[in-house]
């Protein structure tokens, strides 16, 4: 039995690889893609723990002192460190740079070296990596930087170039209220050349949060908690902090003090002498008041000093997670994409591949009716006929498994890796997934070892004689298409018997559409996952923004200055004035952060920037009189209609309850829009518009950079200015990630379409082989009896293509769902052109499968086919 099991493999190579292939291919996607998510997070927090990130920045106007350091560590914990840093203007381009003091590196947000060294005099500077990738700064090269950078030299050598675990994402640095609005990258100086008296910033991290993931939930609800302790803490500090700057302040001025008291003496005694004298009385009396008048000028000065002193010394504290930092949310996010596909696209998948792989084994074993009933003859156990067709299946299943897991487990997450080159992490850090594995297994074990148990025990159940003779074959039975006779009389005869045979074999015709709907629609999905993704983009940028840039003023009375400044480029077309601010939404189920609110101060006009269009109806929503205009996802999140009430937390920490007059369609973000009217109802107050979204016409990447530049530099007065180009290249980054992995699902569901019409073509072939051989004998040529076979498969493959095509749209439907992020909309997106591709892909694939059949039945042996059992 032994030797049996190997020749049958041994002779039946090309169904034991099949079968084994098949399940290769399932658990490879269904084990690889589960183990990408995972493998992009452990990268990731590898990095991360290496290099110390900070959980929380707080960044302060007035800087922080050691007492500020332990007033964090009150935090149960913490441990703080604080550091200089600013925005400054430097090298060849004048560049935004985030500029930090360096004095060790082995606290928090620790640098690693690309090359070079770390700064070791005061002359050196380490520059990100990205500065020599971009603007190809080399070792040794003279950085310089503006005298408005306030250093203690202009010059610097650069000694190394680093990465930052502060700066993950190398395709974006942040935003900045200088330069272009955009930081360029950031640069390490020793701390002692920075002329700032304290501390700009402080970092904190938690030894508590670090087992809870960066990325996930647990993580980002407790460093929210941690956040409101640390605003508590600093709180009393606030008074503290002012009282220290006050004294500090009034030091400052107490030699003007003690000369305005001096000089405030010495015109006294002079008065007192003049009394006594009468001679020049008049002339010096006018001398002394005048002196007088200037010295009273001084001391209102002095005055006015004081108290701006008193104003201006409270500290404002600025908090940011690392959900702010640039490019952090976009990571997890795409892990998270990539694991929540996995919960969908490959168990459709491998579901798929089971689905074939049973049907295999089950055909398998029903051909051996034969063999089975002579060992039944001769005596052998029912155990010991079944252990041999089992193990056939269990050793097919197992090494598919092992090739599965191993090939899924190890290469395709480093694949995946190896692909977000824009991110910092590209050593990657994979775990088994025996979770997984083991799922696979069990899965794979139930379509194959499953599959031939449920058929060989059925088998070994009927008597030898009967077991030795063949099935007899089913009843013909006259087909829906006869009826039609005046379209079955115009059919020839070998046409006639292949409709015949669609219907009269139902299960094959069955598993043959299924198997070619899958594969259909796994590879339309693929192709419809990175429409959809890109989608987002192309209908936030494309049908909803119509404005090309942002710019902000420092204050309201300044916007027309502002706009005067900006309409002198040849590029602007025109603008409008928008209150803006961030805000915090709840309802009753959910609540939303950073929620952008607009307030146009010309509602008529603002649809020329911005189209508002109801997600039910489709049509243009004009500004209501009262209640608020909400995005689709900010509905979607706090599960609110119109008509629903929603609460507006503003920067003061009062909450104002608003009706939700419509929903408007976006994709990218959370958007809220009133009208003037609306907003003063509401808020009991005027809005304050400090903004302008503006219409720019033919502008290259260049142009907008100068832009910035010349704007920022020409009026003090615009505070930012920010173009949408920038964030629809992150979107597009975003969509170009996802788009080898989608070409892998791609390419694994294509070769998966093959094996399965390969597989169900082979089998179709040799159950059939005695009817086949029977033709041939009746004087059919060689591609009539290729049609014959090819005539039954063009026709399962056109159902099971348009089928294919409604479960393409189902299961990229779900996918999106699974793989929608808290902020962007996947809209169900497949170009036309994909259906072509999926539709050639399968003729193509079946055109292959005809040809290599063909080659089989011109070699078959019709003699041996067509002889007696008996």
């Amino acid at each position: 039995m032994h030797k049996l099991l190997w020749r049958d493999i041994r002779q039946s190579m090309g169904r034991f690889i099949a079968i084994s292939l098949i399940i290769l291919l399932g658990v490879l996607i269904f084990v690889g893609v589960k183990a990408t998510g995972p493998a992009l997070i452990d990268s990731a927090e590898t990095v991360l723990h290496k290099q110390q990130l900070s959980d929380v920045q707080v960044i302060s106007d007035k800087g922080f002192t050691n007492k500020d350091v332990q007033t964090a560590e009150k935090v149960a914990g913490a441990k703080a460190e604080k550091i200089k840093f600013k925005y400054v203007l430097g090298g060849r381009h004048k560049d935004a740079v985030a500029l930090y003091g360096f004095s060790q590196n082995h606290g928090l947000n620790q640098l690693k070296l690309v090359s070079g060294h770390l700064p070791k005099t005061k002359n050196d500077i380490v520059l990100d990596q990205r500065a020599q990738r971009l603007n190809h700064y080399k070792l040794g090269n003279t950085y310089t930087f503006k005298k408005s950078a306030n250093l203690k030299q202009q010059n610097y050598k650069i000694v190394g170039f680093a990465n930052s675990p502060q700066y993950i994402d190398n395709t974006t640095r942040g935003a900045t209220n200088i330069g272009t609005g955009q930081v360029a990258y950031f640069a390490y100086i020793p701390s002692s050349q920075m002329n700032l008296p304290v501390a700009t910033a402080i970092n904190v991290r938690f030894s508590s949060l670090q087992s809870l993931g960066s990325f996930t939930s647990r993580y980002k609800h407790a460093v929210n908690q941690k956040v409101v302790r640390l605003k508590s803490a600093f709180k009393s500090r606030t008074s503290e902090r002012k009282a220290e700057i006050m004294s500090v302040g009034e030091k400052k001025l107490l030699p003007a003090q003690e000369r305005l008291a001096t000089a405030q003496k010495k015109i006294t005694s002079a008065k007192r002498r003049l009394s006594s004298r009468s001679q020049g009385r008049i002339k010096t009396t006018a001398a002394l008041t005048a002196q007088q008048q200037k010295l009273d000028l001084e001391r209102q000065k002095l005055i006015n000093a004081k108290n701006d002193l008193s104003k201006t010394a409270t500290p404002t504290y600025t908090w940011s997670t690392r959900e702010d930092l640039a490019g952090f949310s976009a990571y997890g996010e795409s892990a998270d994409r990539i694991a929540a596909i996995a919960n969908v696209f490959p168990v459709f998948f491998f579901l798929l591949a089971a689905l074939i792989t049973f049907t295999t084994v089950t055909r398998m074993v029903e051909e051996a009716r034969m063999q089975i009933g002579t060992f039944k003859a001769l005596g052998f156990s029912n155990a010991s006929i079944a252990r041999n067709y089992v193990a056939y299946a269990l050793l097919a299943g197992i090494l598919g498994v092992i090739l599965g897991s191993f090939i899924g487990n190890q290469f395709l997450p480093r694949f995946v890796i190896s692909i977000y080159s824009e991110y910092i992490f590209h050593i990657p850090v994979i775990h088994y997934q025996w979770f997984q594995i083991l799922l696979a297994a069990i899965f794979s074990l139930v379509a194959t070892v499953g599959a031939a148990l449920y058929v060989i025990l059925k088998q070994v159940n009927e008597v030898p004689a009967s077991l030795m003779r063949p099935k007899s074959p089913r009843t013909a039975k006259s087909i829906w298409l006869e009826h039609f006779t005046w379209l079955w009389s115009k059919l020839k005869f070998y046409q006639k018997v292949s409709y015949r045979n669609l219907f009269r074999f139902k299960s094959r015709a069955i598993m043959t559409i299924l198997g070619i709907a899958g594969g259909t629609a796994l590879i339309l999905t693929g192709f419809g996952i990175s429409d959809s993704i890109g989608a987002s983009g192309h209908l936030q940028f494309n049908q909803v923004i119509h404005y090309q840039a942002i710019v902000q003023a420092t204050h309201k009375d300044q916007l027309s200055n502002v706009k005067h400044t900006i309409q002198s480029n040849s590029h602007y077309q025109s603008s409008t004035p928008v209150g803006t601010s961030v805000v915090k939404v709840r309802s009753t189920h959910n609540q939303l952060n950073d929620v952008n609110m607009y307030v146009p101060s010309k509602p008529e006009f603002f649809g020329r920037y911005v189209h508002l269009n109801s997600t039910s109806s489709g049509n243009k929503l004009r500004f209501p009189s009262k209640g608020i205009i909400i995005s689709q996802k900010i509905a979607k999140t706090l599960a609110i209609k119109k008509g629903g009430k929603i609460k507006i937390v503003v920067g003061n920490g009062k909450a104002v309850s608003i009706k939700v007059a419509a929903v408007t369609k976006n994709y990218i973000g959370h958007f809220m829009y009133l009208s003037p009217q609306a907003y003063q109802d509401a808020f009991h107050k005027r809005t304050v518009a400090k903004t302008l979204f503006v219409k720019l016409q033919g502008t290259t990447s260049s142009q907008r950079t100068n832009l910035g530049k010349k704007w920022l530099a020409d009026n003090p007065h615009v505070l930012g200015v920010n173009f949408t180009a920038d964030q629809k290249k992150t979107v597009s980054n975003m969509s170009q990630q996802m788009t080898p992995v989608v070409l892998i699902f791609i390419l694994l569901s294509g070769i998966l379409s093959f094996v399965v019409l390969y597989n169900l073509t082979n089998i179709n072939i040799s159950e059939r082989i005695r009817e086949l051989s029977t033709i041939k004998v009746l004087g059919f040529f060689d591609r009539e009896v290729t049609m014959y076979i090819a005539r039954e498969n063009i026709v399962l493959a056109i159902i099971g293509i348009i089928v294919g095509f409604g479960f393409g749209n189902l299961l990229t439907a779900y996918v999106l769902y699974q793989a929608e992020t808290p902020t962007v909309v996947f809209p169900l997106t497949i170009h036309i052109q994909w259906y072509f591709v999926a539709t050639i892909l399968m003729i193509l694939f079946n055109l292959i499968v005809i040809m290599v059949a063909h080659r089989h039945l011109k070699r078959v042996d019709m003699v041996e086919a067509l002889k007696s059992n008996e």
